[in-house]
């Protein structure tokens, strides 16, 4: 997919420098520990919808008819070049099994690579991709990262899915289990 640029007014979005959201996610994480990834997630969630109508916009030149009707490949194609065109990074979609969709991403841009953190950190993103994915499927998303290169993987990972499944997913690992193992107990 030829690469583009998004007019950022048009689209009702600002930019905002890697530098900027790191210093704010840093700032949130330090002050206000767990409520700040709570905050951040809020924050991604609130613009989702404004990100869903900038897709939808950006897509109008590249597809016939609506996004939500291509397969899970070619929406996944289109939605990596989105995102990518927006400044976020690229990703692939997959699923495991049939219980949550994947969001994988080696080039994720809310990563910090300098900061190094034994959890998951993109939680805007998390936020964001709830609502991205919500508004597509018209039903309520979960998502919860699972791998992240601020833990020194190679990608980060979002799994996608309904409420309860993610919520399973989140205990099991919580009493220890392998992400892989909570997605099959699911």
């Amino acid at each position: 997919m030829p690469h583009t640029s998004i007019d950022l007014n048009d689209h009702q979005m600002v930019a905002l420098s890697r530098t900027a959201l790191a210093s704010l996610r840093g700032t949130l994480l330090n002050d206000a520990a767990i409520s700040g990834a709570s905050h951040l997630q809020e924050a991604g969630y609130a613009g989702s919808e404004s990100v869903f109508q900038s897709f939808k916009e950006w897509a109008k030149g590249r597809i016939d008819g609506d996004p939500g009707e291509l397969d899970l490949e070619e929406f996944g194609e289109l939605a990596s070049g989105y995102f990518s065109d927006a400044g976020w990074g690229s990703f692939t979609l997959g699923s495991i099994g049939d219980a949550v969709a994947t969001v994988d991403s080696g080039d994720w841009r809310e990563v910090d690579p300098a900061v190094h953190l034994p959890q998951p950190a993109c939680f805007l993103t998390t936020g964001m991709l709830a609502g991205f994915f919500g508004q597509l499927a018209d039903t309520p998303i979960a998502v919860l990262e699972v791998e992240c290169r601020t833990m020194g993987a190679s990608r980060c990972r979002f799994l996608l899915g309904a409420s309860e499944v993610v919520g399973n997913i989140y205990e099991g690992i919580e009493r220890g289990m392998e992400y892989e193992a909570a997605v099959q107990a699911a």
